[in-house]
C-alpha cells in the first residue's frame, strides 16, 4: 500500500521515534495525527496534534470518537523505568502494554469501517530476552509481543494487518546512556514503512535482533 491518502495516528508523536514516524508519514502524503499528553509539544508542520494519554481510558475514547478516518495506528508510546520496583513496573505496563490494549480496542472498529488498515506495535529486542536492570520494561515488551500475535489473529477476518516491530537500541533519549550500536530513527521508520507496504507481519530491525530471534528455536 502507498501512504498518499492514508490517515495515520502515531502515539507518543512529540519526540524520538514517534516524531520520526509522524514526520515521514507526512513526507509520504499521509494525513497524520500526532498523539501526546501535551498537544503543545507536537510542533512539526503537517502533524495534527491530538490530546492522547494512552493510560487514560477517557482520553483514548475521546480520540477514537474524534478520529473516525484513521487507517493506520502506530502504537509507539513507551516508558522505561530503570531498576524499577513494583510501582515503576506498574507504570511501565500501563503505557507499554495496557496502552496498546486501549488504543487497539478503541480503533479496531474504526479500522474495520475504513477497510481494514494496519496496526503497528513498536516492541523491542527485549521481547525475546530479559535484563535485570530493565526487568519491567522487558516484561512489558514480551507481553506486548504476545498481545500482538493474539491481535493479529483476532483482526485478520476484518482485514487489519498487525505488524510487530523489534529493535535493539534506537538513537533516542531513552537509549542515550547506553553503549553499543544504535539504529537511527530514520532507518527504523524506513524499515517499518516498507514492511507495511509489503504486507509483512514483522520487522527485525538490526543484526542483533535477528540473531536473538533466531536463537529462540535452539
Amino acid at each position: 500500500m502507498g501512504f498518499n491518502g492514508a490517515v495515520v495516528l502515531v502515539t507518543g508523536a512529540n519526540r524520538g521515534l514517534g516524531r520520526a514516524f509522524a514526520q515521514e508519514f507526512v513526507k509520504r502524503g499521509a494525513k497524520v495525527y500526532g498523539g501526546a499528553r501535551n498537544t503543545a509539544s507536537v510542533v512539526d508542520e503537517g502533524v495534527i496534534p491530538v490530546r492522547l494519554d494512552v493510560t487514560d481510558d477517557a482520553d483514548v475514547a475521546a480520540a477514537a470518537k474524534e478520529l473516525g478516518d484513521v487507517t493506520i495506528v502506530v502504537n509507539n508510546a513507551g516508558v522505561l523505568v530503570p531498576d524499577a520496583g513494583v510501582d515503576g513496573i506498574k507504570a511501565e505496563f500501563d503505557v507499554n502494554f495496557y496502552g496498546i490494549v486501549r488504543t487497539t480496542d478503541a480503533f479496531a472498529p474504526i479500522l474495520k469501517t475504513n477497510g481494514g488498515g494496519t496496526i503497528v506495535n513498536v516492541l523491542s529486542i527485549l521481547s525475546f530476552v530479559g535484563r535485570p536492570a530493565w526487568r519491567g520494561y522487558a516484561a512489558t515488551k514480551a507481553a506486548a509481543w504476545s498481545l500482538t500475535k493474539s491481535t493479529r489473529e483476532a483482526l485478520r477476518d476484518q482485514g487489519t494487518r498487525v505488524v510487530a516491530v523489534h529493535s535493539g537500541f534506537i538513537d533516542t533519549d531513552m537509549a542515550a546512556g547506553q553503549d553499543g550500536p544504535k539504529i537511527t530513527t530514520e532507518d527504523l521508520v524506513e524499515q517499518v514503512l516498507q514492511a507495511v507496504e509489503n504486507g509483512d507481519d514483522e520487522v527485525l530491525a538490526d543484526d542483533r535482533t535477528r540473531a536473538v530471534k533466531a536463537s529462540l528455536a535452539s
